[in-house]
């Protein structure tokens, strides 16, 4: 035996009845600084810093991220 069920609704009434929280302010608020800084100019550092706020990495992650930054903005060390 083969049950379908077909539920019409919005992902708002979706999120509610699975009682999953409104993450809405949290989305506008990352929307707004990311809008914030790319308006003010992005630069290989400030993405450094960011991804060192993200999350713990090692020094072999850090490099190979600056390396990718650097090879896209054209800036090379050494």
């Amino acid at each position: 035996m083969k049950i379908t069920v077909d539920v019409d609704c919005t992902p708002e009434e979706a999120r509610r009845f699975m009682g999953l929280p409104d993450l809405a302010p949290v989305h506008a608020a990352y929307v707004d600084r990311m809008t914030k800084a790319v308006s003010e100019g992005v630069t290989p550092d400030m993405v450094g810093d960011m991804m060192n706020k993200w999350g713990p990495m090692s020094e072999a992650g850090m490099s190979m991220w600056r390396s990718m930054l650097e090879g896209m903005s054209g800036r090379r060390e050494g």
